[in-house]
């Protein structure tokens, strides 16, 4: 189906990658649907895109908090999509500071819930949605930090670890429907959420993973790193013996 048949659902659309990604989804003739929680924020963005592109861009309010409103949440996402193919960018997610998770408890559990919880919900709750079309492209944005648990993020890295074997379970679920899962790993990259980290190296654009991601969804790859040499990075990291692992201040 070509892209002027496809409605892109973005979920997290506040951010800078989404936004990115909404745009170039738009550009190549696809219409969008901008999903979150600040609507002022989305409503700018949809009109910046409806106008540059030409193309439907439209509001949708979604909570990932809100795991009882997923289900009637997707479900006006594929009256919205209408006739098109109904593919899903999923971008939201939430990284306090270990060292603040550490000193306040209630952030463990928003980290959970807007990592894992909310996102295993939304996408669960779409599963059906992409069996009954028979296709489709889901692109779900993980990060390098779960391939390996380290000290300075291990909560944020253990809720994408989970979110990626749950990726796994449902790309083969939905193979079976001629969908595809995208699942993509990024690096460093130069968003509001990684402002003022330390240590920060090799930071790539919310622009070019958002190329990158799209391009891979068009291809139907099952994982990609972005950029590229992140998972020669990862391998090394992965195969670091446990024994000396632990004494790693990373």
């Amino acid at each position: 189906m070509s892209a002027a048949r496809e409605t892109w659902l973005v979920l997290g659309a506040s951010s800078a990658i989404a936004r990115a990604f909404a745009r170039l989804a738009a550009a190549e003739g696809a219409d969008v649907l901008l999903a979150g929680r600040d609507r002022a924020d989305l409503d700018a963005a949809a009109a910046d895109i409806a106008l540059r592109s030409g193309r439907r861009a439209s509001i949708l309010d979604f909570d990932a908090a809100d795991l009882a409103a997923h289900a009637a949440f997707v479900e006006r996402a594929r009256a919205a999509a209408g006739d098109t193919m109904l593919n899903l960018f999923l971008a939201f997610g939430f990284m306090p500071a270990q060292t603040e998770i550490d000193a306040d408890p209630a952030l463990l559990h928003q980290a959970i819930a807007a990592n894992y919880a909310g996102a295993v919900g939304v996408l669960h709750a779409a599963a059906p949605i992409f069996e009954a079309q028979k296709g489709g492209r889901l692109v779900i944005l993980g990060s390098v930090a779960g391939d390996r648990g380290r000290l300075k993020n291990y909560v944020y890295g253990s809720a994408k670890a989970g979110l990626a074997a749950y990726a796994q379970g449902l790309r083969a679920r939905l193979y079976r429907s001629g969908a595809s899962i995208t699942a993509v790993k990024p690096g460093f990259v130069d968003t509001a959420m990684t402002f003022g980290l330390p240590g920060m190296f090799l930071v790539a654009s919310p622009e070019s993973v958002a190329r990158a991601c799209l391009a891979a969804a068009r291809a139907g790859k099952d994982e990609i790193y972005v950029p590229f040499f992140w998972r020669a990075i990862m391998a090394i990291i992965r195969n670091i013996p446990e024994r000396l692992f632990k004494r790693l201040n990373i």
